[in-house]
């Protein structure tokens, strides 16, 4: 895996998202992305079946397990991760590409993955999308009705690991019930400022004061 570098003189941020399953992720940054053509997200990669109402290469780009190890031994992916039997990951390609054209890129990644990021980028933007309390998230999870009891009980025990590691972040946006576009703006807000962070824009200013 390579490190993914990002020009100072580019306007362009590299945006990690996490939060636990259930948290409304998705929804929330749907939200940000319709706002402005600078945001694109990241497709990730996984070897899990497809929900209902799922697109391959929208959503997810959906491939086997065989596929998906072949594509790491040939280092394409900028991080991967093993999350409830399933593996997902992002590929660097697309990354590298709007990034380079100066986007703001957004990662929607569990927390291992994102630790992979921290690690290799320390230029990433981290923000985290918690629940208001932990029976909303039950709820949630509940209404999906798409898993088995089994499988949500199993997803409450990975989120509640997830919520611990949230103060890694660089931010918290709280996703309250029916409050979708409060958490995105909070989302939005949080890049803009940290766009604007000295050392960040330092290298656009600094023929003014040298």
């Amino acid at each position: 895996m390579s490190e993914i570098k990002q020009d100072a003189n580019k306007k362009g941020l590299l945006v990690v998202v996490s939060g636990p399953s259930g948290v409304g992720k998705g929804t929330v940054l749907s939200k940000v992305l319709e706002s402005s053509d600078e945001y694109v997200y990241s497709v990730s990669a996984t070897t899990r079946e497809p929900r209902e109402g799922d697109k391959d290469g929208v959503n997810y780009f959906f491939i086997s397990k065989q596929e998906f190890e072949k594509r790491i031994e040939e280092d394409k992916f900028l991080e991967y991760a093993e999350y409830n039997g399933n593996y997902y990951g992002t590929p660097k390609d697309y990354v590298e590409k709007k990034l380079a054209e100066g986007k703001n890129v957004f990662l929607e990644i569990e927390v291992q993955g994102a630790m992979q990021i921290k690690t290799k980028c320390p230029d990433a933007f981290m923000v985290f999308i918690a629940p208001e309390s932990k029976e909303a998230l039950i709820e949630r999870l509940k209404g999906r009705a798409t898993e088995t009891q089994e499988a949500i009980n199993n997803r409450i025990k990975i989120a509640e690991r997830e919520l611990r590691a949230c103060l890694i972040y660089d931010r918290i946006a709280i996703n309250e019930t029916g409050k979708i576009d409060e958490c995105a703006a909070d989302v939005m807000a949080a890049v803009r400022a940290e766009k604007l962070k000295p050392e960040r824009i330092f290298d656009k200013i600094k023929q003014f004061i040298q």
